[in-house]
């Protein structure tokens, strides 16, 4: 038993601390992972759009190289269609594998 009644001194108060120090923190810690994240997903988008200006030159490319194998196609159907046997064994070894021509020449876009 402590008290003045029984002449013994009060027990001390645990110091009160501010809540300010620990929220400040909390603040800036919370406003520096913001920024963080902001930077990262700034440095993913330019490497992202890199890598779509890198991609460019091969889909041209690889476009010409289908539009050219396509015409290539076209023109052999047309010899088997006109009764070139060879042309006519080409469409046939094609057709067997899952190929088959366009007789227009016209492609569809993947």
């Amino acid at each position: 038993m402590t008290g003045p009644e029984f002449g013994l001194p009060h027990a001390p108060e645990p110091p009160r601390g501010s809540v300010f120090l620990p929220m400040l923190l909390l603040s800036l810690a919370f406003v520096a992972w913001l920024g963080f994240q902001a930077l990262q997903q700034w440095t993913d988008r330019e490497q992202v759009a890199q890598a779509l200006a890198g991609l460019e030159a091969p889909e041209q490319n690889a476009t010409k190289l289908r539009a050219s194998l396509d015409a290539v196609a076209t023109q052999t159907s047309r010899m088997a269609s006109e009764g070139n046997p060879n042309a006519r064994l080409i469409v046939d070894e094609l057709r067997k594998r899952g190929i088959t021509i366009n007789p227009n020449g016209a492609t569809k876009a993947p």
